[in-house]
């Protein structure tokens, strides 16, 4: 028998009604449901008319999310129920792997929470924490409360407890309070406020710790981001980190979320456009040192503010287009950073320093406007492409006296350089159908030409700004320039000659090899370098002689749908050595699991010394469907020790995760290990408390989630994955 009434439903095998009264009486095998709550009890009895009604044995499932468990008796009133000697999780009901239990659970589906009093959380039959009083989300909807804690333990910081306090202040603003104890340094004080309105959002994040008990002085940081839609068009973006000291980095880097690198932040501040045919921005950014073993040198200059635009448009066969680019550049002076022994003090900082108010650089400023129009004629066939292209390319400085009387320059304040640049790229493509090993296959073959032309300008008038050279690659065969920014345009008189040939497999696409090898011939010296430049970061380089590049060879291997390999090999004739060899292989394994190896090698052309060589492997193991086992080996060969290590193991069921993590790690440029130890509880649908291990675990292992390895193709890179240069500041 069943009674309903709008998107209630009551059914039993025996069910008593007064209809006058409104009152019900169901027993045996009691069913209940409505939009948000479903049951099945001994007995349950009720008035319809008043929404009350009392149940007893109950079993539950909570319809808007997975949360389910049982009662001894529940008394409902409308969309607030209290459960007696109940229990609440979100596991399988069967096999409830953990579950709160507590005397007495409120519920209230209108404001989307319950509260347990005197509740103790279970795992398995264990109990491992008590709680007076314990508010929890029986929805999505937000509740001001405390979440779970962070914890974790390390050579830096001693013990470390993060206690997030979540403010719900409104639908679309609301705050998390940040208190943090490390046993080592004392109590920090943080908070995150975010908010959301229709065509923008932000997020802003502060961290204050007075008197740090190991700098023995406050430091702090503060972060933001956030955009504004202006219009269809304009966006204004905005993401401003500041920290207290050059330390702060390396001592609390769990915090940044990934903001900035080791060495320094980026603070951005601007407005952009697109259009169809254009895009356009007015933006301003700073740098700030955060590596305590460099100086202000490091830095890049800063762009206060910078205005660029580009356009291109079809005129038939013809495509016209230019950029142009107006930036102001200001640079920190720079110090004299002196190390003074720690009087002997045993602690884990190392040397403490001083930094002394000795100028070592002025830098002064400048401005520069680059513009570069051109004009095309891509013309293509079925199995051919051909594309020739002019440009002219102008770039107009203004120095102040300070930048223009350092050497090497010359102490023209007005420099300037203008030349022509004419390109043509054409390639054939042929295809035949292939079968190997009972594959049927599309083979291609593309070979590819591209000449550049570019007259020599002396350059050494121009000062360097944001100029360095391209790390040569496959990519870079194909480029215009071998610099980014605009102080330096290569002369050149060159054929790139190259060839990518690929197998895809018929059956779905999917490419099985790919090949490709390439080389540059200069038929002149290529004078033009950044040497004896007026920024020291800039680098330095070699000028490229009458001959050719290296041979720069790529290749991706499909050995099946779980195994594949890449390689990246560059050699050089004229020195008769490589310059960069790159192996990578991956391995998927069933249940998401994944085996990465990597081997990296380059060589320094400048001074034909080893530059970085590196060994590096990761897995994730699964060792049944809920155990896993994570771990990195992060290795130089040419320094003789590990740069990272990682071990640990996780646990992960429908409704709880564990892990546990102990990570080795280099902390900084003077080569000095830190320790850390990270626990992770999630109990699914519920919270988590430890720290965030997912940060650290999908940085060191590629494909931890599995969405992460088809973000691009291999072989559509343009440039080599392993292309990386751990002395360079973005």
């Amino acid at each position: 028998m069943a009674l309903k009434r709008g998107d209630q439903f009551l059914g039993a095998d025996n069910l008593r009604m007064d209809t006058e009264t409104g009152n019900y009486i169901a027993e045996g095998h009691v069913r209940y449901q409505d939009t948000s709550f479903r049951m099945v009890a001994d007995r349950a009895e009720g008035n319809q008319d008043t929404d009350a009604h009392k149940v007893t044995n109950i079993q539950y499932q909570l319809v808007d999310r997975r949360g389910n468990g049982a009662a001894e008796s529940v008394d409902l009133q409308g969309q607030v129920g209290q459960m007696h000697r109940s229990t609440y999780t979100t596991c399988d009901p069967s096999q409830p792997i953990w579950r709160v239990r507590a005397p007495e659970i409120d519920v209230d589906n209108e404001e989307g929470f319950g509260t347990a009093r005197n509740a103790v959380l279970q795992i398995g039959k264990v109990p491992v924490l008590y709680f007076p009083w314990f508010k929890f989300p029986i929805d999505d909807r937000r509740q001001t409360g405390l979440l779970f804690p962070q914890f974790g333990l390390s050579g830096r910081n001693g013990f470390d407890y993060l206690q997030p306090i979540y403010l719900n202040l409104a639908p679309n603003y609301d705050a998390t309070l940040l208190p943090r104890y490390m046993s080592k340094r004392g109590f920090m004080f943080g908070t995150e406020f975010r908010y959301l309105y229709e065509g923008g959002r932000g997020e802003i994040t502060g961290n204050y710790l007075p008197n740090d008990k190991l700098r023995d002085k406050d430091r702090g940081s503060v972060f933001y981001s956030g955009y504004h839609d202006i219009n269809k068009y304009w966006q204004a973006r905005s993401s401003i980190s500041w920290v207290s000291d050059t330390r702060y980095v390396e001592d609390f880097t769990s915090r940044l979320n990934g903001m900035g690198s080791a060495s320094s932040l980026q603070s951005t501040v601007g407005i952009y456009g697109t259009g169809e045919t254009w895009t356009a921005g007015l933006m301003a950014d700073r740098w700030q040192l955060t590596d305590y073993t460099l100086d202000e040198q490091a830095l890049p200059y800063n762009r206060q503010p910078r205005a660029y635009f580009t356009w291109d448009k079809p005129f038939g066969i013809f495509e016209a287009g230019v950029y142009a680019e107006a930036v102001r550049f200001t640079h920190d002076d720079s110090y004299q950073v002196v190390y003074t022994p720690n009087n002997g003090d045993s602690n884990a900082n190392g040397d403490e320093y001083v930094r002394t108010n000795i100028r070592n650089k002025e830098y002064g400023s400048g401005s520069r406007f680059d513009i570069k129009p051109y004009i095309s004629m891509p013309l293509s066939g079925a199995a051919w492409f051909f594309t020739p292209t002019v440009a002219w390319r102008y770039t107009a400085y203004q120095l102040d006296s300070t930048l223009a009387n350092t050497k090497p320059l010359t102490g023209d304040r007005s420099p300037s350089r203008s030349l022509p640049i004419a390109s043509v790229d054409a390639g054939l493509y042929f295809d035949r159908e292939t079968s190997l090993f009972g594959t049927n296959y599309l083979n291609t073959l593309e070979p590819r030409m591209y000449y550049l032309y570019v007259p020599y300008r002396d350059q050494d008038d121009l000062p360097v700004f944001d100029t360095r050279p391209f790390t040569f690659s496959y990519g870079q065969l194909f480029r215009d320039s071998r610099y980014t920014g605009a102080d330096r345009q290569n002369d050149a008189n060159q054929l790139t000659l190259a060839v990518t040939s690929r197998w895809l497999r018929q059956d779905d696409g999917r490419e099985k090899l790919s090949l490709s090898a390439g080389q540059i011939l200069y038929f002149n010296d290529s004078l033009v370098t950044i040497n004896n430049s007026t920024n020291s970061a800039a680098g330095s380089e070699q000028p490229i002689e009458q001959g050719k590049s290296a041979w720069v060879a790529d290749a991706n291997y499909m050995i099946n749908d779980r195994w594949s390999m890449g390689a990246t090999y560059q050699w050089n004739p004229n020195s008769r050595k490589e310059d960069l060899a790159s192996l990578r292989t991956r391995y998927l394994l069933n249940n998401d699991g994944i085996i990465n190896l990597a081997y990296r090698y380059r060589r320094n052309p400048t001074n034909n010394s080893d530059q970085l060589e590196q060994a590096d492997f990761s897995f994730l193991y699964p060792i049944n469907p809920s155990w896993s086992a994570v771990g990195r080996y992060y290795y130089s060969l040419l320094d003789r020790k590990p740069l990272e290590m990682i071990g640990g193991v996780q646990w992960d069921s429908c409704c709880l995760a564990v892990r546990a993590l102990v990570r080795r790690f280099v902390r900084n440029r003077d080569g000095e290990m830190d320790d850390s130890i990270q626990f992770e509880f999630v109990l699914k649908g519920l919270s988590s408390f430890g720290q965030n291990t997912d940060r650290t675990l999908r940085r060191a292992i590629l494909g931890y989630y599995r969405d992460d390895l088809y973000l691009v193709p291999p072989s559509n890179t343009t440039t080599n994955p392993d292309d990386y240069d751990p002395n360079l500041i973005p």
